[in-house]
């Protein structure tokens, strides 16, 4: 399996990630990723990131998915949404932003590893 990109930079509203360029927000997968846009599936801060978010994620096979939170914390998780990630048997992180990217470069040395990376609140 390809690996997952790094992300090489992270500030307020700004994720720059090995091969993709920059952006605010990314969904992450081994061998790719790109930029999130959370009018797709009408995601807000609340109720959080919901299953439709995670779907293309799971969709190419990742063991282990780190879910950011937003720098100030704000951005919830759906609990449908962390019910459907451990039904697949995946890993799930859930954590501040930068702790998340901490995470993630970590992990995508050696698992098949997708993020959700929310750059700002």
């Amino acid at each position: 399996m390809a690996r997952s990109p790094h992300v090489v930079h992270i500030s307020w509203g700004r994720t720059d990630v090995e091969g993709l360029g920059s952006g605010k927000d990314f969904i992450l997968y081994p061998g790719g990723g790109r930029e999130w846009d959370w009018s797709e599936n009408g995601t807000r801060h609340e109720p959080g990131i919901q299953p439709a978010d995670v779907q293309e994620i799971l969709d190419v096979g990742v063991t282990a998915v780190v879910l950011s939170r937003g720098m100030e914390l704000r951005l919830r998780t759906m609990p449908e949404t962390l019910e459907l990630l451990r039904d697949h048997n995946v890993e799930v992180h859930v954590e501040e932003t930068k702790a998340a990217v901490l995470l993630y470069n970590r992990l995508a040395e050696t698992a098949a590893v997708g993020a959700l990376l929310h750059s700002t609140c």
